[in-house]
């Protein structure tokens, strides 16, 4: 039996879960998010707590148990928390600035990168060097967050880029040699 597909996932107060079919709809205080599932998952729903079954033994429904168990309960956590990335800006004169819902960043290219605010996606830029993306949905703020990182990821030679927030960055030694005489 799956570790993880096993553990019952408790519903916090003011946590609304509708079990329709194999689709579920979590209604929080941040918003709401359904997805559907795979039917072979049982999902039920009773007095707060929402258990997720398999029907055999099942290499596919093994599998299954364990993810449809940990998509719910990053629902759960979204709909009350709200999930976030830290992405960190470095090299000289690479800086990210908020003009009203747009993330507008130079990345020493001849032009600015721009990325704008989503129904799903907020942005939020407390430092010149610091870009903070929050949102309800895990898979879309990783999504966002690994899209902005793409524009300029890190170099292993001096550092610059844009990388994750306590990412670490294996550093290369330059060229070796000196000046033949």
């Amino acid at each position: 039996m799956s570790r993880i597909g096993r553990s019952p996932i408790t519903v916090p107060a003011g946590v609304e879960v509708k079990v329709d079919g194999h689709t579920v709809t979590v209604k929080g205080p941040k918003g709401t998010l359904s997805q559907s599932f795979n039917p072979n998952m049982g999902i039920t729903v009773d007095e707060g707590v929402i258990h997720v079954t398999r029907p055999d033994d099942e290499k596919e429904n093994r599998a299954l148990h364990g993810l449809t168990r940990s998509l719910i309960h990053n629902m759960v956590v979204g709909v009350t928390e709200g999930y976030s990335k830290e992405l960190q800006i470095e090299g000289t004169g690479y800086r990210a600035a908020k003009e009203g819902k747009k993330l507008v960043m130079n990345l020493g290219f001849s032009h600015q990168v721009f990325f704008e605010d989503t129904d799903e996606i907020t942005i939020d830029v407390p430092a010149p060097n610091r870009v903070i993306i929050n949102g309800i949905d895990k898979q879309k703020v990783g999504q966002f967050a690994a899209e902005v990182r793409e524009k300029r990821p890190p170099e292993p030679y001096k550092g610059k880029g844009i990388r994750y927030a306590g990412e670490h960055v294996r550093r290369l030694a330059g060229k070796a040699g000196g000046k033949k005489k």
